[in-house]
């Protein structure tokens, strides 16, 4: 009985988060939480295009992410080849062939007994602890494809069964709502970490920090791993602020403002690099800082902050949409409620968290 609770109140959560007033890869995190609670796998991965057209990855916190970099070696390409009917790297050739949820026996080209004693497997997946998986290719109503879905189990683990895919195929609509890119606001985010590295005007890597190399990971996903020379796209950025006067820079109110950027945006926030000229003792530019910044949509950092609470189904929902800033008459239409049944909740809500307003909840529930 408190296994079938759990799994409704998961799947109602995912079933709020597609009508909620935000959309994106941002959500990947929390609707991995909930897939938790209905299918039992040990790490999620969703591969999805980034900006550019190619290939980019979220990774749930585990050994797989540590190790997934290899990856995207190149020298990997030929040996996923030899065992899979298509590579991830072409998710236009997934998003042809792969309808509705698909077992690994499906999408490898070769016996199991084979695969696992594969050189692709051995150098990529065996370090990563991944064996098993399920694969959801996930778009829109127009057909375009948004990522493709995995969720993987370690060696050991029971192969996934009929009772788990038809679960995951049941939510196929409500995940690509609730990944499919929205409109993004810069102005509806938190800050969420921020740290500093420093390199050649070249971009060699002169000097960084382990919660610098974190963010640089997450900013250019798992092809910048612990490298010595900075990702094309940061390098391109270093490029323009040499071309920059300084003599001209240091007598402008805007100086911050005119120093050359680079905004990525991906599963994991948005990402601002600053550039900034370093001088040596000599007073000579030998070096330049980058200042990286990380920050959230709001609404994750609010879906993580409501999650923590485990308020009651409707208190959860209703405290979502009052940080929002909807009132109690919008409330009840969008939830299908009495005014009144939206108040009654909203005092329960108030008691429950020791706040006597909407501004102390939002307070509450937005805090960094």
């Amino acid at each position: 009985m408190q296994s079938s609770h759990i799994h409704q109140q998961a799947t109602e959560r995912l079933q709020l988060m597609a009508c909620l007033d935000f959309s994106g890869l941002a959500l990947i995190e929390p609707v991995m939480h909930e897939l938790h609670q209905l299918i039992a796998f040990d790490t999620g991965v969703y591969f999805h295009p980034d900006a550019s057209g190619a290939l980019d990855a979220y990774i749930e916190p585990s050994v797989a992410r540590e190790w997934m970099h290899r990856y995207f070696d190149p020298q990997m390409a030929a040996l996923e080849h030899e065992v899979v009917n298509y590579s991830s790297h072409d998710f236009a050739a997934a998003v042809r062939h792969e309808h509705g949820v698909r077992v690994m026996e499906q999408l490898i080209s070769v016996p199991r007994s084979v695969f696992v004693r594969s050189d692709f497997y051995n150098q990529v997946a065996r370090p990563s602890e991944l064996q098993d998986f399920l694969s959801l290719v996930l778009r829109t109503p127009q057909g375009r494809g948004l990522g493709s879905l995995k969720l993987c189990r370690k060696p050991g683990a029971p192969c996934f069964t009929p009772a788990d895919t038809a679960v995951l195929a049941g939510l196929e609509p409500w995940l690509a709502r609730i990944l499919q890119t929205g409109e993004l606001n810069a102005q509806d985010s938190v800050v969420c970490d921020n740290a500093m590295l420093v390199a050649t005007p070249q971009g060699r890597l002169l000097w960084s920090s382990p919660q610098a190399d974190r963010l640089m990971a997450l900013a250019f996903g798992l092809r910048w791993y612990r490298r010595s020379e900075l990702p094309p796209a940061l390098q391109e950025v270093l490029l323009r602020l040499q071309s920059v006067q300084q003599p001209a820079l240091r007598s402008s109110k805007n100086l911050s403002s005119a120093l050359p950027q680079l905004e990525l945006y991906n599963a994991s926030g948005s990402f601002t690099l600053r550039t900034t000229q370093m001088a040596d003792a000599k007073g000579e530019g030998r070096a330049v800082g980058i200042h990286i910044t990380q920050r959230v949509p709001r609404v994750a950092h609010l879906l993580s902050a409501l999650r923590a609470l485990k308020l009651p189904q409707r208190q959860y929902e209703l405290a979502y949409w009052l940080v929002r800033g909807l009132s109690e008459e919008q409330i009840a239409t969008r939830m299908g409620i009495s005014a009144n049944t939206a108040t009654y909740h909203r005092r329960q809500i108030y008691t429950r968290l020791g706040v006597k307003s909407r501004k102390e909840l939002q307070g509450l529930l937005l805090a960094p």
